[in-house]
């Protein structure tokens, strides 16, 4: 089998497709926890803290001089980032809780019986007949 066959046969499985997308929808998903902890959880926690704002907290290691920049540790952005993360981590939690619960539901109603064969309502109803 040539390169080429092996290689389109790989791309084109669903699991490598269903990859594909889940990486493009959970980098978008990034962008938006992002949003949402810079801007939307960040500010107010910035202003109980008297107008802090986290991602500019930063420790100056070395000073800026004519030819080089400064040399900073910008704990803030760290801290941004580990809301971030915890934010994902809560709403990935809450989401497979809640497909699990779906999935106990499911498993959780009984089969409904299948209705009896031809041959076996003729079966019985000979059995039926035999006792009387």
């Amino acid at each position: 089998m040539s390169f080429i066959k092996e290689f389109k046969e790989f791309a084109v499985k669903g699991n490598v497709v269903d990859m594909a997308v889940g990486i493009i929808i959970g980098g978008a998903f990034g962008k938006i926890v992002s949003s949402l902890v810079s801007d939307v959880v960040m500010p107010p926690i910035g202003a109980l803290l008297v107008g802090v704002d986290f991602s500019k907290l930063s420790l100056t290691v070395k000073a800026a001089t004519d030819t080089a920049e400064a040399v900073k540790i910008n704990y803030g952005a760290f801290f941004n980032t580990i809301i971030d993360f915890v934010i994902i981590a809560v709403v990935i939690f809450m989401a497979i809780k809640a497909m699990n619960n779906m999935k106990k539901k499911e498993e959780e109603k009984p089969a409904v019986p299948s209705a009896p064969s031809k041959q076996e309502v003729l079966l019985t109803e000979i059995r039926d007949l035999l006792k009387k």
